[in-house]
Order: structure tokens, then sequence, then C-alpha cells
């Protein structure tokens, strides 16, 4: 048995007046209880008691220990139960770590709601592309593409990532676009550059025989997604955006889209710590993401771009 356990039996025995009451109290045999206050004097080599056959007392010691003993006993029952309160309430900080893009894109405008929702949560938000160990930095919850393989984490995913071919209006009526991928090498490129690996990030495509990826060169490369489809707009070339950066540009019809969406192997993931008892904080702001997510026409299973129809498809039907 522990000093704190021991510290606890000791009270309960005062506080109910001899060992067996304690016993009874706690739902343990007065045995226990009795070789439990030994077992502190021992420790303490100060005897706390002064027994008889049917009482016990407590020494000049013993009342002075019981002072220091009923204080961190009850000090500690009341932090148990403030953590307690704050585990199981939505309030406190949360440690937030984002993708840029993604995070921008998709995240940022939905925070102001949710700090309206819970005004006693405070988010503390990050960006970061690169691995970040959330664990040792102490971040509550991330938002992270690609696939898990850490044990420690649990990660619930928001979407898959499709990818779509876009060029914008402009250099598609100066120069028409690709029927077909032995075309791509005769147009200009706007390329990503993974920022650690320094390798460009191919361009694949289902042409109904299998996803394919070609390399067909660069005008200009760039390690920023959005930077792609800000080039993209300004009809330097052709590029492959994941949906979450393109949505925006392809509402506001500064690009288009010309090829049906391509379904990637990986997916957009919440990424938190595996806990037993996950703080109310991060729960209710995991809920969160997910249902306005899925309100935006994306869910575990789809996003929005399956509903895409390729200007060169427009085109082809005139």
């Amino acid at each position: 048995m522990d000093k704190l356990s021991l510290l606890k039996l000791f009270v309960n025995a005062v506080d109910h007046g001899g060992f067996a009451a304690a016993a009874n109290h706690l739902g343990l045999s007065a045995s226990t209880v009795s070789k439990g206050m030994a077992r502190l004097e021992d420790n303490l080599s100060i005897k706390l008691f002064n027994r008889s056959t049917r009482q016990v007392h407590l020494t000049d010691s013993g009342s002075r220990y019981l002072i220091t003993a009923r204080r961190i006993v009850l000090e500690l029952e009341q932090c148990e139960q403030d953590l307690k309160q704050t585990n199981d309430l939505p309030c406190g900080q949360v440690k937030v770590n984002l993708p840029v893009s993604y995070g921008r894109l998709y995240v940022m405008p939905l925070l102001q709601e949710f700090t309206q929702l819970y005004p006693d949560i405070t988010l503390d938000v990050s960006f970061n592309d690169s691995y970040v160990d959330i664990l040792e930095q102490g971040i509550d919850l991330t938002i992270r593409t690609g696939k898990l393989d850490d044990q420690r984490l649990v990660a619930r995913m928001l979407s898959p990532i499709d990818f779509i071919l876009c060029a914008s209006p402009a250099y598609i009526a100066a120069n028409d676009f690709p029927a077909c991928a032995a075309e791509y090498s005769q147009h200009s490129w706007i390329r990503f550059k993974y920022p650690q690996s320094g390798r460009l990030m191919p361009i694949t495509v289902d042409e109904g025989h299998g996803v394919e990826s070609y390399d067909p060169g660069s005008q200009y490369i760039v390690n920023d997604g959005e930077a792609l489809a800000e080039l993209c707009a300004q009809g330097l070339g052709l590029t492959q955006l994941p949906h979450f950066i393109a949505r925006d540009w392809l509402k506001s019809k500064s690009i288009v889209p010309i090829s049906s969406f391509l379904r990637s192997s990986e997916g957009v993931y919440c990424v938190y710590p595996k806990r037993e008892f996950l703080p109310t904080k991060v729960k209710v702001l995991i809920e969160y993401l997910l249902m306005k997510i899925e309100q935006n026409g994306e869910n575990t299973y789809h996003t929005w771009a399956e509903t895409l129809q390729p200007v060169a498809h427009e085109k082809n039907g005139d």
C-alpha cells in the first residue's frame, strides 16, 4: 500500500473513531486497516495511536501528523474533483496544429462559430506542414494528410484527398487543353516540390486502365500548394491540385477542371493522442470539425470533387 493510501486510511481511522469503523466505511477488513496503520508507524518510526482493546486514541505526535495528513488528503480530493470537472466540461486551452493550406482554407473560417459555441475554450493554433511530434510538444489535436503510422495516436478521417487537373480559362483559350496524357508535355506546367525531400510531385491520371504517373516537365516549381493555384489562375500553365486547395478557386471560376477528379490513396485526418479519457474540450472540437466538413460536402468516403464536370466534357458536347 503506498504512502498516500496509508494517509487516507489514517484520516478515516481518526474520523470514524477506530480501525473497525473505518474498515466498514471503506469496505475493507479491520485487519487491513490495522496492518496499514502499523506499516505507517513503522515507516515514520513514530507511534501515532495508543491502542486499547476497544479503542484507539491519537498520541501527541499523531495529532500533529493528522493536521498535515488531513490537509494533504483534502487538497488532493479537491484537485481530483477540479480536474474531473475540467475534463468533463468544454473549457480550457486546446493546442491545435494545422497544415498551412488546409488550415487556412478549411479550418480557420470555422473557428469564429466554434468559439461562439464554446466561449470557455481557448484555442492555441499553430501552422506547420512538416512532421510534428504532438506528444512531445503537448499538442491536443492536429490535422494531417497522408497515412498514420504512430500507434500512440488516433486518426479520424475527415475526407479522402481528390486531385484535380486545372487550368485558367485564359490558358485554355490560348492553348486549348490536353486531350490525353500524351499531350501533357506540349503544355506549360506548374509543379509542386515537397519541401522536405525536394522531389517533384508527379502528375497522376486515370485514363480508364488504371492510374498512371507522369512527369511532363515543369516551367514553374513551387513548394506551396496555394501558390500552385495562384500561378494557374494567372494563366501560366496547367497544374494538379488537391481538392481542398482547388475549391475556392474553382468556385470563383479563376480556374476550371480539365479532367475528372482522381481519388488518391491518402486522406485528411484529425489526429490526437490515444487516451482513455479524452478531454471534453478536445472531443467537442473534433466533433465540430467533422460536422462542418460534412456540411460542406465532404465525409470519410466522399468529397465535393466527385460532382465536377471537366470543361473538356462541356466543349466536346457542343
